[in-house]
Formats: structure tokens, sequence, C-alpha cells
């Protein structure tokens, strides 16, 4: 039996979609390491190579998020004219099972680990289903290491991906992640983690944690840092602003090799960061907490959304000053985007203020609602005109030219955002030019 697993590629002309450097799914591999023996697995990655339609298979398993859609709608639909069974899962389809049930044989709703050696029996037996729904959350202690053979000979970045936990404590207005893997917060045993990470080592030393909130346990991290200490690594993940408050466990998260991470900051403004629930941070330590984090060699990837109900125009030239002045390493600047499942777009539903439904625009980078401060128009104009100031030289200049552990890994990072932002700007000015 053949088992091809395919990742939809991300619309070109988008910013997500001219990024030179491509990271795997790890979510296919996930489901590759509880995927039955007797099947031979394939993967076919979109955003590096193009789809042989006419490849042989017994089932094409797909997962995609929002964005990402349509484009796997249409490859569903190429499969299953010639008649394969096509199962699509991911974030997308787990928010609306009866949408992508019109383009598919089977829709998994959730973390598929549990269901899927159930549906490839039922497969195997004629009796597919229409919907899998694991009955409840898988336990971390069950998750076997990701079948990463899945990428070989693929032209990646690099494949040194894991993920220790799930879920988050939070629960903010605009996340998904919450609406997908529940609020609780599960974690792997640090000991089967370790033992991963060793396998990792022997390719290379690099690693990046998927996980959403690495440091949402407190005593599981320092239990993990203490067990990669020494240990030669160089690693990224995800973290809250408030880890720098938190001198021990930011110091350990240093000695264990970390060299940057994505943080949240979210808003500047107080009132804002309250209403999407955005407990942790506080906007007036800001610039203190930046510095904290170089202090123990730590970069950092900001994250700023776009369109809050209190910001007007003039917010885009008040992040670009902040993200300068504390020398923020690497920073993306998403549109507020309202995804199904999440507790903003159920708001925003509410008060009649969602404008456009196409799928391909919810790549946080188009305006699919109605501001309140300013225009539709004002805060796309804003937010292109902020990635451009932002990844302009003389920006890079000013934030990353002082000598910093994290510069092997952000300089290169800066270099291909500004080389994404450019085509991305071009595309535009093709899109107006034609009409």
């Amino acid at each position: 039996m053949k088992l091809l697993f395919v990742s939809p590629g991300w619309p070109k002309g988008r910013l997500w979609g001219e990024l030179g450097f491509k990271f795997p799914s790890l979510s296919l591999a996930a489901l590759a390491a509880v995927t039955p023996s007797h099947w031979e697995l394939g993967l076919v990655d979109e955003n590096i190579e193009a789809i042989d339609f006419t490849v042989e298979a017994d089932l094409v398993a797909i997962t995609s998020m929002t964005p990402q859609a349509p484009r796997a709608y249409q490859i569903a639909a190429g499969f299953r004219e010639r008649g394969i069974p096509v199962v699509i899962g991911g974030f997308h389809a787990s928010n609306l099972p009866d949408e992508a049930l019109h383009h598919a044989d089977a829709v998994v709703v959730g973390e598929g680990e549990l269901v899927w050696p159930q549906l490839l029996a039922d497969l195997e037996q004629g009796a597919l289903q229409t919907l899998y729904r694991a009955s409840e959350l898988l336990g971390m202690q069950e998750v076997p290491p990701a079948r990463r053979e899945l990428y070989a000979g693929k032209k990646y970045l690099f494949t040194n991906t894991i993920q220790t936990t799930r879920g988050c404590p939070f629960d903010c207005e605009f996340c998904s992640v919450t609406a997908f893997y529940g609020r609780k917060y599960r974690k792997r045993p640090v000991e089967q983690v370790l033992q991963e990470l060793e396998i990792l080592r022997k390719k290379n030393s690099f690693v990046f944690f998927v996980d959403d909130n690495l440091v949402g346990d407190r005593h599981y991290a320092l239990e993990l840092f203490a067990g990669m200490r020494g240990k030669g690594f160089k690693w990224l993940s995800h973290a809250p602003i408030d880890l720098a408050r938190d001198p021990e466990l930011l110091r350990a998260a240093g000695e264990a090799g970390c060299i940057g991470l994505f943080v949240g900051f979210e808003s500047l403004n107080e009132e804002a960061l309250v209403a999407m629930g955005k407990v942790t941070n506080r906007a007036a330590s800001y610039l203190e907490d930046a510095r904290t984090f170089r202090e123990n060699g730590i970069g950092i990837l900001g994250s700023f959304v776009l369109g809050n109900d209190g910001d007007t125009p003039a917010v885009f030239d008040e992040i670009l000053k902040f993200c300068e002045d504390a020398r923020l390493e690497a920073a993306i600047f998403p549109i507020l985007t309202p995804y199904p499942g999440t507790a903003v777009r159920a708001r925003l539903e509410a008060e009649g203020r969602i404008i456009s439904n196409r799928w391909e625009d919810y790549d946080m980078g188009h305006v699919t609602f109605q501001p309140v401060g300013m225009t539709a128009e004002e805060l796309q104009e804003g937010h292109n005109r902020l990635n451009r100031s932002f990844y302009s030289f003389s920006s890079m200049y000013r934030r990353i030219f002082k000598a910093h552990r994290s510069v092997q890994v952000f300089a290169p990072m800066n270099l291909g955002f500004r080389s994404a932002v450019k085509k991305t700007e071009k595309a535009i000015s093709r899109q107006r030019a034609q009409g």
C-alpha cells in the first residue's frame, strides 16, 4: 500500500510564499511515525517541488493552514479525478470540516495520531469513514519520534524540528493554537525528548522547537534545559516576553544553547493587550525585557499584530521606532486575521466586520476585516510600509550591527525577509498595473 503525504505550497506573490528558507511539516512526519510498516511512504512539498499527479498512490493525505486551503482543495481534486482517495487534516479542516468534506473523502479533526491507524485500517477494508475525530487528547508519553527519513533528498534549510509540548496555558483572542490543541499544557517526558535530540545532534547542532510556548511549565523547562546544557546545541523556539522577568529560567535557556526566540509583543498599547487576552505582556517594560534577552545571548524575532481596535495610522511608525530602539534582531508584522475557530472571528462576525472569506488572503498579509481606528486601505498600506522600512538596510544596520552570537541566525533571516518583501512588493505592483 502506498501513502503520499502532500504539503500545499504558499501562494507566490505573498510574503510566506516568497521566503527562500523552507522548513518541513513536522505534523506529516508525526503521522508517518504511527503509520503501519507495510505502508510505503512518500512526501511531496509543493513549497520546494512540483506535484506529480500521475504518481501511484492508494491514499493521499494533505495538511494545510487556512491560506493554503484553496490550493489543498485543488490538489485533492487532481488526485480524486484519478480515483485516488484523499484525506485532509490540519488547522483549517479541523475548524471547518464540513467545508473540507466537499473536497475530500475523509477529514481528520484535531490531532491525528490517535485516529490515523484506524483510518488506514478502514481504508484497507473498504470502509473509510468521512470524519475522524479522537475522543481524547494524545498522551504525550505516547508520541513516537518523528520519521524524518520522510525528508530525505528534499531541499530544506534544515530538518531538525522537534515538539516537546502541546497546547498553551493562555487563551489569546487571535490565536488558533488553543482552538486546535486546547488550553491544557501537555508535556513529553524530558528523557524521551533528550533521546530524540541526541539523534538530531548526529546530523546538525541546530534545532528548532516548534512548541508554541516552550517555557509554559517552568519546572519542565528547567529540567529540559539542564539536560541540554553542554551538548553543543544551538536552538530556537517560542516564548512569552515575561521570560525576561525570570532570570534563572532565561539564563538556563541561554546556557542550554538558545540563540533566538519568537516573542509575541503583539501591541505597544496596554489596553489592546488586555483586550486580546495577552495577560503576561507589559508594554512599559518591553525595552528592558529585550535588553535582558540579549544579555543572555538570545536574539528576538518579535511579532506585532496590526489592526487592533486601539490602533490608528500612527501605530506603524511607533512600532518601527520601538523595534529599532529595542534592537530587535528580526520581526514580523501580521495583520489581525480572523481565522476560523478563533475568538476574534466570533467577535468580528457578531459585529458584522468580516469583509472577506477568501481563504488565500488569510495569510496575515491582507486585510480581511473592517478596522476601527483606520480604513482597511490605511491598514494594508501601513503594513506594507512597515515591512519595507524594517527590512531596509539602514534599519538592519541599526538593529544588528553589533556582534552577538545570535547574528549567525538573524543576519541571514533579515536578508531572507528583505528579499521576500521586495518580491512581494513587485507582485503587488504587477497586480495593480494589470488592474
